[in-house]
C-alpha cells in the first residue's frame, strides 16, 4: 500500500519555514493545495488547544533559546541538507 506524509515546520504567522513531503504514493498535483489546507486546519486546532490549557505553555520558554542562536534569523526557511536527511531518514523509520 503507497502511503505519503507531510511534514511541515511553521514559524511566525504561519508561514511554512520547512517541508518535507515523504513516502511512497505518487506526487499529486494538487499536493502543495492540500498540504496548505491540512496545515491550517491543524494549526487551527492548535490554537484552541492553546486557549483551552496550559500545558502548552509551559513548553514555549525553550523555543526563546532559539533566539539567542546569532546565526538564526527569524522567518527564514530552514534549507540545510543535514536537517533535510535526518528528517527524511526518521520518516521512513516510522511511516
Amino acid at each position: 500500500m503507497a502511503n505519503t506524509a507531510c511534514f511541515i515546520i511553521v514559524g511566525r504567522n504561519d508561514i511554512p519555514i520547512y517541508e518535507a513531503e515523504v513516502g511512497s504514493a505518487p506526487k499529486r498535483e494538487d499536493a502543495a493545495q492540500l498540504h496548505q489546507f491540512i496545515l491550517h486546519a491543524a494549526l487551527d486546532v492548535v490554537q484552541d488547544l492553546a486557549w483551552t490549557t496550559s500545558a502548552m505553555s509551559a513548553k514555549l520558554p525553550s523555543f526563546l533559546v532559539v533566539l539567542l542562536n546569532p546565526l538564526y534569523l527569524p522567518g527564514s526557511r530552514i534549507t540545510s541538507s543535514h536537517f533535510d536527511t535526518k528528517v527524511r531518514a526518521l520518516a521512513r523509520k516510522y511511516l
